[in-house]
Order: structure tokens, then sequence, then C-alpha cells
């Protein structure tokens, strides 16, 4: 009977999994078309246009639209991997391996001690709600590298330390998985010293490889307020009222511009700096860091970054999926229900775009209320995630959830044996009897 249990347990994940994603590769084919732009374009004709560029062993320095880290070219010319297929449906296939290895990670931590299955359902249902963009970026890619190294953090610190500083040279967002991997100990100085070198040697690397590795960092200088983005609300809600301004096709994306986005902008970056500051003094602050406290540190960073950015392209609801996957797949963190907030913002996200994308372009009253819908989702989880990291780290308090599964709580005190059975694998904790209590985590 547990074999059969154990069974289902994997089968089914895997059955929803492979449904799911035959709906979203019949999307990106155009098999099925959904109402709204055609989100494959950034593939067929910006990806490949980089992709003959890069070939010619340069970064694309006339395109201002070029605003990522030097190895986001390794993503860019990986179809190149696959020269029997066009350059659209190779990236569409490494798209479906990457999510097949992403599933597989998740399904493997789902059955060990203080782990549970819930964040392979999570990854599931995440990329499904987003939809076809899930595809037509190379975010998933990215996100994958993340998952990775949470998942290999503190047993594998140097392996880990690895993944986010290549993580971060793909598309910055992964160094903030940085923020909870704090400590003297010498795990935490392998995963620092580890992220640093190898972000180092990597950027060494692609600057002596080709011109232009470094062109990311001025590129977005002049960027306006993305019309999706929480602070582009004030102007949606502006236009009803006659504001002047437009929206225009800026730095690949559509963007307003006009009076008072600069200073919508510096609002934006304030915002973030906040973030900054609150990150650094719940550190301060914090007593107990328990075996959850690394990836509800990197979900609640991710998700502050996330929603005060000028910019909250669609693909950005991948890092919140992927990151709140973990945080669910481990009994000891208390990050449920802000996962369950950013779910519901991701399926909210594919009616906004592409469904409704016309309506918020022209700001019109539907396209509207999505946004706030969607963006008021990302703030409630935002500041959920803050609460419970904070609690979940103070004195060893059990945070609101309370324990979960009989897990037990974040950095609750209790008999040595019983801590190693149920530390998950991101404490590097194994489950034999009589085995000294786990290292502290990072």
């Amino acid at each position: 009977m547990s074999r059969i249990s154990a069974a289902r347990g994997v089968w089914l994940p895997v059955a929803a999994w492979a449904v799911t994603r035959a709906v979203v590769l019949l999307c990106v084919l155009r098999v099925l078309v959904l109402p709204g732009p055609d989100v494959t374009t950034d593939v067929s004709v910006i990806y490949q246009g980089w992709f003959d560029v890069l070939k010619t062993g340069t970064f694309p320095l006339a395109d201002v639209t070029w605003q990522y880290p030097p190895a986001a070219a390794l993503a860019i010319l990986s179809p190149g991997l696959l020269p029997f297929l066009d350059y659209a449906p190779a990236f569409y296939t490494l798209i479906l391996l990457t999510d097949a290895v992403v599933l597989t990670l998740f399904l493997r931590a789902g059955r060990r001690p203080g782990h549970r299955p819930a964040g392979a359902w999570v990854w599931i249902a995440g990329v499904a709600l987003l939809g076809p963009t899930a595809y037509a970026r190379y975010d998933l890619m990215v996100t994958a590298v993340a998952v990775a190294a949470l998942f290999a953090a503190v047993r594998r610190p140097r392996v880990a330390g690895a993944l986010i500083a290549f993580g971060a040279l793909l598309k910055v967002w992964p160094a903030l998985l940085l923020t909870g991997a704090a400590g003297r100990g010498r795990r935490a100085r392998a995963l620092w010293w580890s992220a640093a070198g190898t972000a180092a040697g990597l950027t060494l690397f692609f600057v002596a490889a080709a011109p232009g590795a470094l062109a990311f960092l001025t590129f977005q200088r002049d960027r306006g307020t993305e019309v999706e983005s929480l602070g582009a609300l004030a102007f949606h809600f502006a236009r009803q009222f006659g504001w002047q301004g437009q929206v225009l096709l800026n730095y690949g994306s559509l963007e307003f511009l006009g009076p008072g986005v600069r200073i919508a902008g510096t609002v934006a970056l304030t915002l973030s700096l906040a973030a900054v500051g609150w990150l650094f003094l719940w550190r301060v602050r914090a007593r107990e860091l328990g075996p959850a406290t690394l990836c509800e540190a990197a979900f609640t960073a991710t998700l502050l970054f996330t929603t005060t950015s000028r910019v909250i392209s669609p693909q950005y609801m991948l890092w919140l999926v992927g990151l709140a996957a973990v945080c669910v797949t481990v009994r000891a963190c208390r990050q449920t229900l802000p996962a369950v907030l950013v779910l519901l913002a991701t399926g909210v996200t594919l009616l906004e775009f592409p469904v409704r994308f016309a309506d918020v372009v022209a700001s019109d009253p539907k396209g509207v209320a999505l946004l706030v819908v969607r963006n008021g989702l990302l703030v409630a989880a935002s500041l959920l995630a803050c609460r419970r990291l904070w609690v979940s780290t103070k004195d060893g308090g059990p945070g609101d959830d309370g324990p979960t599964d009989g897990a037990g709580v974040v950095g609750a005190r209790k008999p040595a044996d019983e801590a190693v059975a149920a530390a998950p694998e991101l404490t590097g904790a194994a489950a034999p009897p009589r085995t000294p209590a786990p290292p502290a985590p990072l």
C-alpha cells in the first residue's frame, strides 16, 4: 500500500505537469491563440536577433533593449544546441526540459525528512497560471538556477554559492538569495566566498570574451514607468482626469512618459531603498535563524524588490512562484499564505497580459481593475512575508501559523534527534539515529 501511495505521489503531479505544459506549448506554438498581443515575438524576433549578434562575438551594443548581465548570452545562445530545430521551437524545447528538471527537484525534495510535496504543486500551478509567457521568456531558466541553489544550500554551500553567482549574472535578482545567508560559521563563509569568487571569475571571463559585457549597467538609466508597475497606477488614474503624458514603447516595454514620471521613478527607487533598510534591520534584530530562514528571506526580499520596481513584467512572477514553491516545500517555513497570494497574483497576471493588455495600455477601467488586484495582491504578500519572517526569527518565535504538520517551529528548542529528523535539506541535516544536532543554519 505504501508503494502504491508513493507511486501515486509521483505520477499524479507528473501527469498534471504534462497536461498543463502541453497546453502552454500549444499556446507558444500558436496552435491555441489567446486574446491580446503575441507573447512569442520576444523569442522569434528579439531573442533571435540577439542570437545573430552574439554569434559574431560581441554583445548587442547597438540595442538598448539588451539590459541583461553577460551570462544571459548563454540563455540566448542555448537554442544553438539544437541545430535541427528553428530558433523558436528549439528555445521552447529547452524551456520545457528546464521546467521538467525543476519539477524533478521539487519531487525529490518533497520526499525528504522535513519536507512536503506541496512545493511541486505550487510550481505546476504557478507556471500554468502564467500561461505562454512562462515559456516565451528565459526567466524560467533563471528561476531553475535559483531553486537549485536553495536546495543545495548548507549541505553543499560552495555549489549553492556558485549557482547564486551564476544566476545573478543571468538576471541579477538571484543575488537576493544571499539575504538570509548570514553568520560566521564555516558554511556561511563557504557560500559567500564561493558566490563572490564565481561572480568575479565569470565577469572577468565575459569581459575578456566579448565587448559590451557590462553595457547593461547603463542601458536602463532613462527608463520610464512600465504600465504594469505599482507606480503606473497613479498615471492610469491620472489619465481619467486629463493627464497629458502618453504610453510609448521605450527600452523594450510599454512605459508611461510625461509629467511626473521621473517623480514616480524616484518614489519607486525610494521604496526599494526602504526595502533594503528593512531587510538590514531584520537581519540585525534576528535572534534565531531557523532551517527555513534562507528560503524565507530570499522569497521576502524578491517580493519586496519586485513589488517596488518601476517595471513589473509578467515573467517576473516566475521568480516569485519558484521561491514560493521552495518555501512551501520546507515544512518549517511560515510563508504559505504569501505563497498563495503569489499564485493568485500570477493568475490575474495572465488576465492583464496578454488577455486584456489592450485595456491596460488604454487605461480602460477593466484593465486598471486587473492591475489594482494583481499589484494589491503583491503588496499584501510582501507585507505578510515581512511580518512572518520577522516573527519567525525573533527569539525563536513560531510566527502566526503555528507548527505545520508536526514539523515544529523555526528556532524552537527541541531534542537533538527530533531536530535532525525535522530539518529540511536546506540546512543540510541528515536523519540517522543519535546524530548530533545539525550545524547552525546560514
